[in-house]
């Protein structure tokens, strides 16, 4: 009896042991529950945020999918005291064992299954708790939890024979949700103490790893007190495990929770505009002509060309990875190095807030108390007021959300009507009123807008970038995608291209008004009315008469053609006499690369926003050159910059020399169109392209004193804060003694080998 219960006995277990080795051959094949794919196991976190760094090493932000903010960080720099905190607080012979700790396991199984003893601790070591993160939902009960354990083990396992323990905590800590957007150890790091990983002590180690037990009940935000008694734990661990002296867990110990903490979100960091850019530029998918409103067709032109023409335009959807997708910027940790400086787009964004902030806006403010229509022009109706301002209601996020839940018209309007409560922007951060929504949309107009780029000239590469004065309530990008009417800043295209027909700028022009068919353009001063000027004058002063005779002695298409090779794309420009005085509509980064083509011996270069792509792993994906196309000779080149140097020493720009005291050498042009509405400066040293545009939201927000609203006084202020920053910061390397490559003693005025283009200089003298 005895040896037949002994041989049923084993035979159960034999049993027992081989439906668990079946189970487990089972598990391991995917049989039973869910078993990723040997690829999946061998690439188990697959969502790295992509990093993007300035020319001079900072981290300018990230891009990342669902707040999963995750950068990865290699497991040499990691602090030695986090992997120390790490191990002796949640697996103690991590290293001892191969996935599975049967000692750990056998004591949970025993003291808190059958023992119920809840401080008994858990059996999962680091490599199990990692398999539970990467691949089991959340469970519903705890038999499903009983359930996905034994799928854990066998992850666990895979997990041992593909990586190194090392590897293995460092998946675990990039893995980690730390709280407020703090995905993995690096920005945890970066969030709660504003160090890298490497750099976190030993007290700041520990409180991490202490919130890796239950990051929101020891939250060191909200529950400081719980959290440093969690910390005081792990330290207590360490201190067990050998991995401290008495003295230094006592001094430890001592220390209260000290935090450096600042919230990470998509707001922050260097140069907020041009990431946003970056972003949409980047993951630009082929345009199709469906996908754009019939309204927005030049647009589509625009994406085209660049589609083509730029091989960083769609470069997600351009590229792919081995598995045959097309990278993502959000979850492929991509490390992108762009052309920004992060010292120099402070400088842009200092000048820009200094000159439109704390000058221009308080001074448009004062105009606007005699004005009934503020902020608009005195020029327009009320009726023309509210048009545009019902225009804008329709445009409103409150309009198609009340629209979508099925309000009238009549309903929607009266709640526009209905004071409400409300918080608005001031720069002096905002205040929370009780305002009716049509006059909140009235009072945001009021504030001027602004956009500024800077490239260097010979390369076209982007150094400073400000696409407006506050990302947060000013989305739209004033830099790149936002187009105003450019005014006189066109003009040097023009001269250009009469250089290029063999005019120079010692030619003399009659200075009188003149009409051109049922076009007679007027001219903002009559200085030297009737009189012979040269070409250099009529530029400095910005005569509009001239520049209409120049442009009546040329073909306007051929002008067009010049400004497309000159970087100007945009689409359907009208070829017309009156485009020699800028009604067309360009963003100021055109404008910009356009200008590097007067520094640059004739060769227009485009912008280049990125040096290099590389992933997650440090390979390189994409290297990226300049981009240049001859526009117009050195000779005329060397002319233009004659004339575009007398534009600062005496003409409309001179007010940089004898205000500002900038004492470079430099050229540069103002503009500014009709009623003031846009204010533009664009200038240049022998290194460095930047421009700038001032105005209002609407076309019609401007001004109404040309004294104030000229681009002299809105814009070319702007130039010069930025460009003595920038010479003072000897670190640059931007030579304000720095000359152009001229020769010696050239004359401008000795060649006249062409003058078919314009039918000869005796007829200019007419």
């Amino acid at each position: 009896m005895r040896k037949t219960f002994i041989k049923i006995l084993w035979i159960m277990l034999l049993s027992v042991i081989g439906l668990v080795f079946m189970a487990f051959i089972a598990i391991w094949n995917g049989w039973i529950g869910y078993m990723p794919d040997m690829e999946d196991l061998q690439n188990p976190i697959s969502r790295y945020a992509s990093q993007i760094y300035s020319a001079d090493g900072k981290v300018m932000g990230t891009w990342n999918a669902s707040k999963e903010n995750r950068i990865l960080v290699d497991y040499n720099k990691l602090s030695p005291d986090l992997v120390r905190a790490l191990v002796a607080t949640e697996d103690e012979r991590y290293y001892e064992h191969s996935g599975i700790d049967f000692i750990a396991l056998g004591r949970a199984i025993v003291k808190r299954g059958l023992m119920g003893q809840e401080s008994a601790g858990g059996g999962s070591t680091i490599t199990q708790q990692l398999a539970k993160q990467l691949y089991s939902a959340k469970a519903g009960s705890t038999m499903e939890r009983l359930l996905q354990k034994p799928i854990e083990w066998v992850i666990a396992i895979k997990l041992e024979r593909n990586f190194t323990k090392e590897e293995i905590l460092a998946m675990y800590l990039n893995y980690f949700d730390f709280l407020h957007n703090a995905v993995g150890i690096k920005t945890a790091a970066n969030t709660y103490f504003n160090k890298e990983p490497k750099d976190l002590d030993l007290d700041e180690s520990a409180m991490l790893i202490g919130m890796c037990k239950n990051p929101s009940y020891f939250n060191p935000v909200r529950h400081p007190d719980r959290c440093q008694e969690r910390r005081n734990v792990v330290l207590g661990q360490m201190y067990k495990a050998g991995f401290l002296t008495h003295e230094a867990y006592d001094s430890a110990m001592s220390k209260p929770i000290a935090l450096n903490f600042r919230r990470i979100d998509h707001k922050d960091g260097i140069a907020t505009y041009f990431r946003e850019f970056m972003r949409q530029y980047m993951m630009a998918s082929k345009p199709e002509l469906k996908n754009y409103a019939s309204w927005n067709k030049n647009q589509f032109l625009i994406d085209s060309a660049a589609w083509v023409n730029d091989p960083l335009y769609g470069w997600c959807n351009k590229n792919f990875k081995k598995n045959g997708e097309p990278y993502n910027i959000y979850t492929d940790g991509l490390k992108i190095y762009t052309t920004i400086d992060s010292r120099m787009q402070k400088y842009a964004e200092e000048a820009v807030y200094k000159h439109v902030a704390r000058y221009l806006q308080p001074e448009f403010n004062k105009e606007n108390r005699t004005k009934s229509n503020a902020p608009f022009s005195s020029a327009l109706t009320a009726k023309e007021v509210r048009s545009i301002l019902n225009r804008s209601m329709l445009q409103s996020e409150r309009y198609r959300a009340m629209k979508a839940e099925g309000a009238s018209d009549e309903e929607i309007r009266k709640a526009f009507r209905t004071p409400t409560d409300m918080s608005i922007f001031t720069y002096h951060g905002d205040v929370d009123t009780v305002m009716t929504p049509m006059d909140s949309i009235r009072y945001i107009k009021k504030f001027l807008r602004a956009g500024f780029v800077s490239m260097d000239a010979h390369t076209g590469a982007v150094k400073a970038y400000v696409g407006g004065l506050d990302y947060e309530h000013f989305t739209y990008d004033m830099a790149f995608m936002g187009r105003r009417q450019v005014g006189s800043t066109t003009k040097p295209y023009l001269y250009a291209l009469s250089m290029e027909n063999g005019l120079s700028p010692c030619d003399m022009v009659l200075n009188v008004q003149r009409s051109y068919g049922n076009w007679t353009p007027r001219n903002g001063s009559r200085a030297r009315y009737g009189s012979m000027v040269p070409l250099k004058w009529g530029l400095a002063q910005s005569n509009n008469w001239i520049s209409a005779y120049l442009m009546s002695k040329i073909n306007p298409q051929d002008f067009v053609s010049i400004l497309n090779s000159f970087g100007i794309n945009t689409p359907g420009i009208y070829p017309s006499i009156v485009l020699c005085l800028g009604p067309n509509e360009v963003s100021v980064g055109e404008m910009v690369s356009a200008y590097t083509t007067f520094a640059n011996h004739g060769i227009h270069c485009a912008p280049m926003f990125v040096t290099k792509i590389e992933d997650n792993e440090g390979n390189v994906l994409a290297e990226f050159q300049p981009r240049v196309n001859e526009v117009i000779s050195d000779d005329s080149a060397n002319k233009m910059l004659v004339m575009l140097q007398g534009v600062m020493d005496g003409g409309t720009g001179s007010r940089m020399r004898y205000k500002y005291d900038v004492k470079c050498a430099m050229g540069g042009k103002t503009g500014t169109t009709n009623r003031n509405s846009d204010a533009w400066f664009m200038g240049f040293t022998p290194s460095l392209v930047s421009g700038c545009w001032v105005g209002g939201e609407d076309r019609d927000i401007h001004f109404d004193s040309t004294r104030m609203g000229q681009g002299a006084n809105m814009a070319l202020p702007i130039w010069a804060y930025y460009m003595k920053k920038v010479f003072a910061d000897r670190s640059l390397g931007y030579d304000p003694e720095e000359k152009f490559d001229i020769l010696d003693g050239y004359n401008p005025c000795a060649s006249k080998d062409d003058t078919s283009g314009l039918n000869g200089i005796e007829e200019v003298y007419e």
